[in-house]
């Protein structure tokens, strides 16, 4: 893969410009450089290890990260979309999924994250989650857990989801979704709830008044927890079988 760009460089900041998919990447090694002049998200990171991706920052975001990159992605690409698919590659070490992305296709959502894993890469920053001291038991699809109904009753919410395959969580009919939600300390959107509000907006013609009128189906409990309200908590937690026993403890 070639990489059309050009580049200012200083002590404080490195500005790429992708020239052929309009598209502009800040790495910031400088908390006084730091700038929100455009629209677009950070990814921050702490020894040039990945901590965390947020739409906007504040005074205490900043203090726990030391590098800060700012994607501004190209206008076709949806951000709350983009950001949502890197996260969750983030957070599955799956980078490598966009290794057979072609970047002569038209561009996509993975084509670009394929662009801008590479460019990170040779700037010293990895896109992978940093590795827990202690292994975390990863979360598996048994055919068990298609006959098991899962329950969410809080945060202003209430469903009955079914893990029928391995990316298929079913929402059932009736779920009621959360109304509002709360702004970032500056008053603006968080992530959580712009991952939320797009994936309501894929299904708005299966909603009315925050009721599901139809059976809806999502890819991943992160999904469900964003869908139902907003996020902002480990929803393996939250979904409950009738006997209290979270779908963590089923997967593992």
């Amino acid at each position: 893969m070639t990489i059309n760009a050009n580049l200012y460089l200083s002590n404080e900041k490195a500005e790429i410009t992708l020239v052929d998919i309009d598209s502009k990447i800040n790495i910031f090694y400088s908390q006084d450089a730091l700038v929100y002049d455009e629209i677009g998200f950070f990814l921050l990171y702490k020894g040039k290890q990945f901590q965390a991706i947020h739409s906007t920052l504040n005074e205490e975001l900043i203090s726990k990260a030391d590098h800060f990159i700012q994607i501004i992605p190209p206008k076709s690409l949806d951000i709350s979309h983009l950001s949502q698919r890197l996260s969750e590659i983030i957070q599955e070490n799956n980078v490598y999924t966009l290794l057979g992305t072609h970047s002569n296709q038209p561009l996509s959502t993975d084509s670009y994250l394929a662009i801008l894993s590479l460019l990170l890469n040779k700037f010293g920053f990895l896109l992978t989650s940093k590795k827990k001291t202690s292994a975390k038991p990863q979360h598996r699809w048994k055919q068990a857990l298609s006959e098991v109904e899962f329950f969410v009753n809080d945060f202003d919410s209430q469903a009955t989801i079914i893990w029928q395959k391995r990316n298929e969580m079913l929402i059932k009919k009736g779920a009621q979704l959360r109304k509002e939600y709360k702004l970032n300390r500056d008053g603006t959107i968080g992530l959580n709830v712009r991952m939320g509000t797009q994936l309501r907006e894929e299904q708005k013609d299966k909603l009315q008044i925050f009721v599901t009128t139809e059976d809806i189906i999502l890819k991943s409990v992160n999904e469900v927890g964003l869908f139902l309200y907003y996020g902002g908590t480990n929803s393996w937690l939250i979904l409950k079988d009738k006997d209290n026993k979270t779908i963590d403890e089923w997967s593992k």
